[in-house]
């Protein structure tokens, strides 16, 4: 008695240390973030703001020691005079929005005009690269190295660019920026767009001087101040590159700041900074060798403020130009949301294996077919919810017959539970006795008594599978189901400690317990009670504590999860209630779930039996 005491109390203790991390951690975690975000929306864009840069970047590299070539390098406590007087050149595509710099010829003004930053309807459009002096902000940039020693001014953060004509940059209208050197090195940067988020930069270089002259095209993105992670070890946020046959790079911001800059060279690759949902990735020319480089420095400044800038950066091999020679360079710079369709086709069209910047994990031949059915259903019916019903009904009748045997398993165990009393009864003080009597009614009956956890250990990799869809991909974020419930890659926002809204309070967010939770464990608990009890009294109880157990876990999850969780439970109820008829197996549910007494009583007066 006293160990089912003690562990039925380690139980009740960890479900404690659960609940109050929830409430002193996270809880005080997540109203910094929205106190963050709140400001963030307040600001809105000002001249003196775009004067307080402090993340500029500076296409003038000083060579490395022994004669080697420097990869560009972002200056620190850089403020440009006259960056907000200066021009800029307007982008304007159906997914995008913003302006390029033709101070520096840098991309530092990009929304998203598809997605807003919240789930609202007249939210403020989601943006992703930003010209303000604020922590967070990422800008790009492309241009030429020097080798060691050449005499040529090439262009600065200072630089004013001179664009063609006086358009925007559109899918249908590329732009040409043009900057002659004092020794009359000409350069221009040809910039196209596509439909979506994909930059094309075609840079040129003719030089005009009297001497040969050897330069380096490169490409940086730089992100100034570490942004509000997920901290999930199923999701990547940070530096991530993939580079030829050395495959896929991920670095996290903290160790780039603690274990110093990561290098890697290859042929056929990308390298760039990703959150969640957005991206901002450099693609090199995918048959040129490239060498790749990520940096973290914590001791610039932006605004006064200590602030960490991270880069991304790629640099070519050299061009050596006699007098009168010129030569080009193609590259790409993804800015946007990480939709799978779109990721998948710049894949398909030469991209190596850009469909890893979506962080599909370890288990990607799962969670990448998940996400094909579930978008398959959300094509006919518009409603990722649905998607979801209709996923796991063709995902039980898949794993049918090796659930079909559990159940039957579990049939047959039920009808050799009066043996299995009496077995105790008989030997209530020998356990390897009882023990060994019930092995031998195992092999007589040919059961495997972990049959029954079959259906169990098949849901795992299917929960992780859509979790991790769920959870990583921008198309399920603000998608609605059906009433409350209008973002499924977020938690159920009802409660059960307010009556799901009735009472005109809120309540902490770790004691949002919403209307699927409570179903999901409701289902979870009749599921258990359709099975024969375990014999063992203290697994009997932990079984009876686990549905309360995973509605508190399970709350905090996206209501996409839950809501499969208690459908798939639903489905299972029919399965198993099927079998256990065919096989003869009486179900006592409503015996179990607290009806026995009354249901014996009734027995007795029918037919003097105990039912």
């Amino acid at each position: 008695m006293n160990d089912q005491n003690n562990f039925l109390m380690a139980i009740i203790l960890s479900l404690a240390v659960l609940l109050g991390w929830q409430f002193f951690v996270t809880e005080p975690r997540l109203a910094e973030e929205r106190a963050r975000q709140q400001k963030l929306e307040n600001t809105s864009p000002t001249t003196d703001n775009a004067t307080a840069r402090a993340d500029g970047l500076a296409a003038n590299m000083a060579p490395q020691a022994g004669g080697q070539i420097a990869q560009p390098q972002v200056a620190a406590n850089l403020i440009t005079e006259g960056f907000a007087e200066a021009p800029r050149l307007a982008i304007e595509t159906p997914q995008l929005t913003g302006s390029i710099a033709l101070m520096g010829a840098r991309f530092d003004d990009l929304v998203l005009t598809a997605y807003g930053a919240d789930a609202r309807e007249n939210a403020p459009r989601q943006v992703l690269l930003q010209r303000e002096g604020q922590k967070g902000h990422w800008q790009a940039q492309h241009g030429f190295v020097a080798a060691p020693g050449s005499k040529v001014t090439l262009p600065d953060e200072k630089t004013v660019w001179q664009a063609s004509g006086d358009g925007a940059l559109t899918p249908s209208t590329p732009v040409t920026l043009r900057h002659v050197t004092p020794e009359g090195l000409v350069l221009s940067q040809t910039i196209s767009v596509d439909e979506n988020y994909m930059f094309t930069i075609t840079q040129r270089a003719q030089n005009g001087s009297g001497e040969t002259l050897t330069l380096y095209p490169f490409g940086q993105i730089a992100r100034t101040g570490t942004p509000q992670l997920t901290d999930l070890f199923i999701l990547h946020e940070g530096p991530i590159g993939f580079f030829g046959e050395e495959g896929l790079t991920e670095i996290d911001y903290d160790d780039l700041l603690s274990d110093g800059p990561v290098k890697q060279s290859a042929t056929g690759g990308w390298l760039g900074i990703t959150d969640k949902y957005w991206a901002a990735a450099l693609i090199p020319p995918q048959d040129q060798a490239f060498t790749g480089r990520f940096t973290g420095r914590a001791d610039d400044r932006l605004g006064g403020q200590a602030a960490p800038v991270y880069r991304s950066d790629f640099l070519l091999a050299g061009q050596a130009l006699a007098p009168g020679q010129s030569f080009e360079s193609t590259s790409r710079f993804f800015a946007g949301a990480k939709r799978v369709d779109v990721i998948d086709a710049y894949a398909d069209n030469g991209v190596t294996r850009f469909d890893l910047l979506i962080d599909w994990g370890w288990f990607y031949f799962l969670t990448k077919p998940m996400f094909n059915a579930l978008a398959l259903f959300y094509a006919f019916f518009g409603n990722y919810g649905i998607a979801i019903l209709l996923v796991t009904v063709l995902i039980k009748l898949a794993f049918f017959p090796l659930a079909n045997r559990s159940y039957e398993t579990m049939a047959k165990m039920k009808k050799l539970q009066p043996r299995m009393l009496q077995i105790r009864e008989v030997y209530k003080d020998d356990r390897q006795a009882q023990q060994q009597e019930l092995m031998k009614i195992y092999r007589e009956e040919k059961l495997n008594p972990l049959a029954g956890c079959l259906p169990i250990l098949i849901q795992i990799p299917v929960f992780f599978s859509i979790y991790k869809v769920l959870f990583v991909t921008i198309d399920m974020r603000h998608q609605p189901f059906f009433g409350w419930i209008q973002d499924l890659s977020a938690p159920d926002p009802t409660s059960l400690f307010n009556l799901f809204g009735l009472l005109p309070y809120d309540v902490p967010s770790f004691l949002l317990i919403g209307i699927w939770p409570v179903l999901m464990g409701f289902t979870m608990y009749v599921q258990m009670q359709m099975n024969p009890p375990p014999p063992d009294p203290i697994q009997a109880r932990m079984f009876q504590i686990l549905p309360i157990f995973f509605t508190f876990i399970l709350a905090g999850f996206p209501a996409g999860l839950v809501i499969y969780w208690a459908w798939n439970n639903f489905l299972s109820l029919l399965q198993q209630g099927y079998i256990m008829r065919r096989h003869g197996v009486e179900i006592e549910l409503l015996q179990n779930l607290g009806f026995r007494r009354k249901a014996a009583q009734q027995g007795d007066n029918d037919d003097g039996s105990t039912g």
